[in-house]
């Protein structure tokens, strides 16, 4: 839904919506102006009889109704494909329109200024956006976000807006999946010898864990894509599937929870279920396969590879390569480098990793994303 709030007149303000497309030219329109209560009732109550009409009201008018039956009015003109608020006062933009539309409609709000009279509405609205033009720059240096040109809002909202959200919400999940899936492990391992108060990581692998060995790989996720620019400016329909807000939700995060119980239980288990006679074996063990599981579920979640995702997995590797020389009291080296070693490592990461994946691959055949 959009809104235009102008100081123009009504006459101008409803040839400028038409002319930019905000009314369609068969859409029906419907001034409402009233001078008191009386009138504002009335005109609202034939407005409401009209559902699919665009809503023209000046400022004297909006006030009365906003003073009067404000609940009543913000919900059936947020049903409008669009309104124009014409001879609007700074006050009533900001006061008026922005805050009322949080406070009864509980919508998201994103406002777009050029002048010093748009200040208070950007600094009011969810986002705030601020055109630099010939009314100067404190709309820009007042808002979230500054733009030369209305035209780039497009792009804003389009592109950057669409890969700000889907990145962030695959990188939180990842952030979870990381932290928790190694916990797991450790709770499986105490579980399993009697709750004993032992680590079965300690030192430099916790620290390297969270670091060197898995930071890259998850933090190059910022780099990926799940359509691209053309595609997103050629169907705008597309963004509609993101405000539903199902990238990052409760089933999302029971979903990356269940995967990291899943996975943290199976590395440990199957660990144990091939366990010989060293522990210093069942460390090299699980932590290789955990190790090699959240690399695997990146590289699985990676929609458009970016040549600095797959650097930030061989560098990743080599990290850890080179952490059974330089960390030799952690890693039994002869024992790494043997073919017994290999085929447990290479077992229980396919164990954890395929039936996730297969599973995912199964939920988007049956039920596609929108």
């Amino acid at each position: 839904r959009v809104w235009m709030l102008t100081g123009d007149k009504v006459e101008t303000a409803t040839c400028i919506a038409v002319s930019s497309h905000l009314f369609a030219r068969n859409q029906p329109v419907f001034t409402l102006q009233a001078r008191n209560k009386e009138e504002a009732e009335e005109q609202f109550n034939r407005f409401q009889k009209r559902p699919g009409a665009c809503l023209v009201i000046d400022g004297e008018s909006l006030s009365i109704c906003t003073d009067n039956f404000a609940r009543q009015f913000i919900e059936v003109a947020c049903n409008c494909p669009s309104v124009v608020c014409c001879r609007c006062a700074p006050t009533q933009k900001e006061a008026l329109i922005v805050r009322l539309l949080k406070l009864y409609a509980k919508k998201r709000c994103a406002a777009i200024g050029d002048g010093g009279n748009d200040v208070a509405m950007i600094q009011a609205a969810d986002v705030g956006i601020g055109l630099e033009g010939l009314e100067g720059r404190q709309a820009s240096l007042a808002a979230d976000f500054s733009l030369l040109k209305f035209m780039h809002v497009r792009r804003l909202v389009l592109w950057h807006g669409r890969n700000a959200y889907t990145r962030t919400a695959r990188l939180s999940q990842f952030v979870i999946h990381r932290g928790l899936i190694i916990s797991i492990i450790q709770a499986v391992f105490s579980a399993l010898f009697y709750f004993a108060t032992i680590a079965i990581y300690s030192g430099w692998l916790v620290v390297g864990y969270s670091t060197v060995f898995t930071m890259l790989p998850v933090f190059s996720l910022v780099l990926d894509e799940d359509v691209d620019a053309k595609t997103a400016f050629m169907y705008p329909e597309l963004y509609k599937e993101l405000q539903k807000g199902r990238r990052l939700c409760t089933r999302t995060f029971l979903t990356w929870v269940f995967k990291s119980i899943y996975q943290g239980g199976i590395i440990m288990m199957l660990a144990i279920l091939m366990f010989d006679d060293s522990f210093l074996h069942i460390i090299s063990i699980t932590f290789t396969a955990l190790i090699l599981t959240e690399l695997l579920m990146v590289a699985f979640e990676v929609q458009k590879w970016h040549w600095m995702m797959g650097a930030a997995q061989v560098l990743s590797v080599i990290f850890y390569i080179s952490s059974f020389y330089l960390l030799p009291t952690y890693f039994d080296v002869v024992f790494i480098f043997t073919a017994e070693f290999w085929w447990r490592v290479i077992t229980i990461t396919l164990i954890s990793c395929l039936p996730v994946t297969i599973g995912k691959y199964v939920q988007r055949q049956l039920s596609p994303p929108v």
